[in-house]
């Protein structure tokens, strides 16, 4: 331990640590900013996933999205009038991956929603069957 009887060690003691806690955080800011503006591979890198792999985001092809679509149209017209976070495992994605062929069925009139936020749930519409045809 350092000798902090007198009042002018004590005061220089922590001008020490308070120096160097201005150091530690100059190098963990300098830190953030080179990740910050690291030049990227392409993918975007998001969020980490649960399993601590980095998330990444890429566009998915419109026959990949037609596809979930017609899987989530498929799903809706079984188990109407259920959320999005029952659908997703029938469908075998994530509610998240699911948004987009949602908003598609839901502009092509096959499938309607009632409520908001987690409490959404989805209809088939009368006509939508023969919309897709």
């Amino acid at each position: 331990m350092t000798d902090t009887a007198t009042p002018q060690a004590l005061g220089e003691r922590i001008e020490q640590l308070v120096q160097e806690y201005i150091s530690a955080t100059r190098i963990a800011a300098q830190a953030a900013m080179d990740r910050a503006f690291a030049p990227t591979s392409g993918a975007k890198v998001t969020k980490r996933r649960q399993d601590g792999a980095p998330r990444t985001s890429r566009r998915r092809p419109p026959a990949e999205v037609a596809a979930l679509g017609e899987q989530l149209y498929a799903a809706v017209r079984e188990r109407p009038g259920e959320t999005m976070t029952v659908l997703a495992p029938v469908v075998g994605g994530s509610a998240r991956d699911l948004q987009r062929p949602m908003t598609l069925l839901k502009r092509a009139g096959r499938v309607r929603s009632v409520g908001r936020r987690q409490g959404t749930r989805y209809f088939p519409m009368a006509g939508g069957a023969e919309a897709s045809a």
